[in-house]
């Protein structure tokens, strides 16, 4: 299925009116500096409520999100991201925030459709964990429960935000300026994937995590350009991590809501080589299903 000009022009459109590179870069470190000012606060707010000696071991903590509170909050942090890429496109490209998702009646259909692709295609894979995998209990169902709608708030924030920025704001204006695809779709999909690096949780296989990252950026950004919108993107970034997040996890990180854990660590490169080779192959059959459900648009 070709790319059809019609609806990555339409998605584009609101970008070209002020397409400079200056506005873009500009308005990244406006969404960094927006960012860190919101980590700041929620900082200061962890502080005046544990008190100043607790604050150092509750930001790493945080850092972490190795308890239920912890990884709420860490979720949380991405609100400062999502308002910064606002004010960026409000105030130095004189656009509406809503222009970065696209219309919203596609936004909230898509964003269905990535969701449930991602989990139908998830299914084989979750009976193939318990089959085959010594998988550790995590936190009870009932902790579990307790937090969920507070945790699915924090992912969608969280995948939105990064959404915004990568498929949205930064797409959106490298197409606005140039026609190659290597502007638009792999340098946002690059940065995606080195915003993950995590050398000290991932010791060796760090690079891996940002190559895969990186891959499934670029699956992304092709359905953005493909639908219109956001929303698949949006609806398979949610889905999966929410897969990886709340249901299993390698425990070094974001595991405080998981509901088992997996019998290997990320830093075990011989281990999650395999794993990260079946990732791959799952992220190409859900990008090679939404093409095709996104047929004749």
């Amino acid at each position: 299925m070709q790319l059809s000009p019609l609806v990555f022009d339409r998605f584009v459109a609101p970008a070209r009116l002020r397409p400079q590179l200056w506005r873009l870069v500009l308005g990244l470190v406006l969404m960094m500096a927006i960012y860190i000012l919101w980590m700041a606060l929620l900082a200061g707010a962890v502080a005046l409520s544990r008190g100043a000696e607790e604050m150092e071991a509750s930001l790493g903590a945080i850092g972490i999100g190795d308890s239920p509170g912890s990884l709420i909050l860490l979720l949380l942090t991405f609100v400062g991201m999502g308002l910064g890429t606002f004010a960026a496109a409000r105030w130095l490209h004189h656009r509406s925030v809503a222009s970065l998702f696209g219309p919203r009646a596609l936004v909230l259909r898509d964003f269905g459709l990535g969701f449930g692709i991602f989990a139908l295609l998830s299914v084989p894979g979750i009976v193939w964990f318990f089959l085959t995998l010594d998988l550790t209990r995590g936190v009870a169902w009932s902790v579990w429960f307790m937090f969920l709608p507070l945790a699915l708030i924090g992912l969608l924030i969280q995948t939105g935000a990064e959404e915004v920025v990568f498929r949205g704001y930064m797409q959106q204006q490298l197409a606005a300026r140039f026609a190659s695809r290597w502007a638009w779709m792999v340098l946002p999909s690059v940065v995606f994937g080195l915003m993950h690096y995590a050398p000290q949780e991932m010791g060796d296989s760090a690079w891996l995590i940002v190559f895969v990252t990186g891959f499934f950026g670029l699956l992304m950004a092709d359905l953005t350009a493909r639908s219109g919108s956001l929303g698949l993107a949006w609806g398979l970034h949610f889905a999966n991590n929410l897969f990886a997040i709340l249901l299993f996890t390698t425990g070094e990180a974001l595991d405080g809501l998981a509901l088992y854990r997996l019998p290997f660590s990320t830093r075990d490169t011989e281990a999650i080589l395999p794993m990260l080779g079946l990732d791959i192959l799952g992220m190409l059959l859900v990008w090679l299903l939404c093409r095709w459900a996104l047929r004749g648009r």
